[in-house]
């Protein structure tokens, strides 16, 4: 195990950006990790969904988690995904392949272990295979694409039992669910990090470690910001809530394209060519939703006295 905790607080799902040939811009995307970290973000989550993994081949996915971890240079950690074939030999080699990169934890998906009509004994077994042959510090990911396989809190017990699982990205968007989820690893090395905008609050009022989730490619100083001082500031807390809820509904729209789209409003040069979505889907009444979004958060920033790096 290289390490035994993850830092609590904002992981952004990183994009990636690409030149107008479809190939990766690596001049682009250290731009992105450079605004990232002054935006005061406690790590990063590379090679997942936002980052089109599913489009990428074995070889793009590990250069694009080494670039980032050499750009990044420690100043924060990187942890990684990337395995989205169906056997599970296949997915083993592609995750030693990644934890050779020097993530510090690989990020399972979650509907990888087990098919919709597969029991959570199946997932666990499939679970120890990797465990046997990738012995580093783990994630999950419940990643909705291609389906959503929801961790029960009963199997996410387990995980936390083994000891090598440090790290959840919950996409259940369920408050019951998360309570039932912090209560089976209390006490255990295995934190949970909510990727919904609209319970973030709720969430780390219960106990969850913080937010990683599409959002923080908009506007992740406002997340770092409720992260850090929800307990000591709860009325500010409550607004700043209640303008990301809001603002969140921005991730339904055409998303990644619309954060390629945001990232070049922040005076970042990059292309909104994507993989999964053609870049002139981005229409002009989306671009203005963007900007939009973009000036109301400004204001409401000037409005409760935001800075840089979450502090208010």
């Amino acid at each position: 195990m290289k390490n035994t905790t993850i830092a609590g607080g904002v992981w952004p799902t990183m994009i990636t950006p690409y030149k107008d040939n479809k190939k990766i811009d690596y001049a682009g995307l250290e731009k992105i990790i450079e605004w990232y970290i002054q935006k005061g973000v406690q790590g990063l989550f590379a090679v997942c969904q936002s980052s089109e993994m599913f489009c990428l081949s074995l070889e793009e996915r590990t250069e694009l988690a080494r670039f980032i971890l050499k750009t990044a240079a420690g100043r924060i950690p990187v942890i990684a995904s990337g395995h989205i074939s169906e056997s599970i030999k296949d997915q083993v080699y592609e995750l030693e392949a990644m934890a050779d990169t020097g993530v510090q934890a690989v990020v399972l998906v979650s509907n990888r272990l087990a098919g919709m009509d597969e029991s959570d004994d199946v997932w666990k077994r499939n679970a120890e295979t990797i465990l046997n042959k990738v012995p580093v510090p783990l994630g999950i990911y419940e990643c909705p694409y291609p389906c959503k396989r929801l961790v029960a809190p009963q199997l996410l017990k387990w995980c936390a039992e083994t000891e090598h699982f440090l790290f959840l990205k919950d996409t259940c968007c369920d408050l019951n669910q998360i309570a039932k989820k912090l209560e089976a690893v209390r006490g255990t090395g295995l934190q949970i990090y909510n990727a919904n905008a609209a319970t973030l609050l709720n969430s780390l009022q219960m106990g969850a470690a913080g937010y990683c989730g599409v959002m923080a490619n908009f506007h992740p100083d406002f997340y770092v910001w409720l992260c850090r001082n929800w307990s000591k500031q709860p009325d500010k807390a409550v607004r700043i809530q209640n303008v990301l809820g809001l603002a969140s509904a921005i991730e339904y729209q055409y998303y990644p394209v619309n954060a390629k789209y945001h990232m070049r409003l922040e005076g970042i040069n990059i292309s909104t060519e994507s993989r999964v979505k053609p870049g002139d889907g981005m229409t002009l009444s989306k671009k203005m939703e963007v900007e939009q979004l973009r000036n109301m958060i400004n204001e409401y920033r000037e409005l409760i006295g935001c800075t840089l790096r979450g502090k208010c």
